[in-house]
């Protein structure tokens, strides 16, 4: 078999694609190194201001900030926009990292610092290294790409073991069954994967699921206590 042609104006794409990337990896780690503790929230970019849920992120993100955490989101519209808002308004810093895409998303106003990205991958990242906790608030696929995600990362071991806590119960319920009914009935995840999440439906709540795990640990040192295997 004859090896394949190597077209130079594709590899001089890809090789400065390479260099792209890698900028927004370290302007990520500039902007988030120092930013601790963090607590990165997720969720829908279509839910609406006058909109429960939108209300209900806003208070977590503001009752968080208030706490001492630095709010992260994905810099859009919707829960995101909220979230940044309730930690915009609280007394500590409310970041956003955007991402490029064609239609749906654009930044929101309330953020003291952020970071726009045109690799979802990049911004995965950057949402998941420095945080001390995760909020995972009702969302669509790219939600659900981001709780699998991190799911998949803690049960691994190849990042460290923070809080992932689900806000609404009757929204997660039909997943949740189907985690149990489904992945574990048939040997796909193992009885304690379930339990690496917490479920709430009040702002208290996730305050006090993230106070709980970290009673006997601080803070400060999660984002750095195991090296980060992405």
């Amino acid at each position: 078999m004859s090896r394949p042609t190597i077209n130079e104006k594709n590899l001089q794409y890809e090789t400065w694609r390479i260099f792209k990337i890698m900028s927004e990896f370290v302007e990520g780690f500039e902007l988030l190194s120092n930013v601790t503790p963090a607590v990165s929230i997720f969720g829908s970019a279509r839910v609406k201001p006058d909109q429960p849920y939108y209300m209900l992120a806003e208070h977590i993100a503001r009752k968080l900030s208030d706490a001492g955490f630095s709010v992260v989101t994905g810099g859009g519209p919707g829960i995101m926009e909220a979230a940044n808002k309730g930690g915009f308004e609280g007394n500590s810093q409310s970041i956003g990292l955007n991402i490029t895409l064609p239609n749906e998303q654009s930044a929101n106003t309330y953020q003291n610092a952020s970071l726009s990205f045109r690799h979802f991958f990049v911004r995965k990242v950057m949402l998941v290294k420095y945080a001390s906790a995760h909020v995972i608030m009702p969302g669509g696929w790219g939600t659900l790409d981001e709780l699998a995600e991190i799911l998949t990362l803690t049960q691994t071991r190849k990042i460290p073991r923070v809080p992932i806590v689900l806000v609404q119960q009757k929204f997660w319920q039909g997943m949740l069954n189907w985690f149990k009914d489904s992945l574990l009935e048939s040997g796909m995840i193992g009885e304690n994967d379930c339990d690496l999440f917490t479920i709430v439906d009040e702002p208290q709540e996730v305050l006090d699921t993230i106070f709980n795990f970290y009673s006997n640990r601080p803070i400060e040192t999660v984002a750095t206590e195991t090296p980060f295997n992405l």
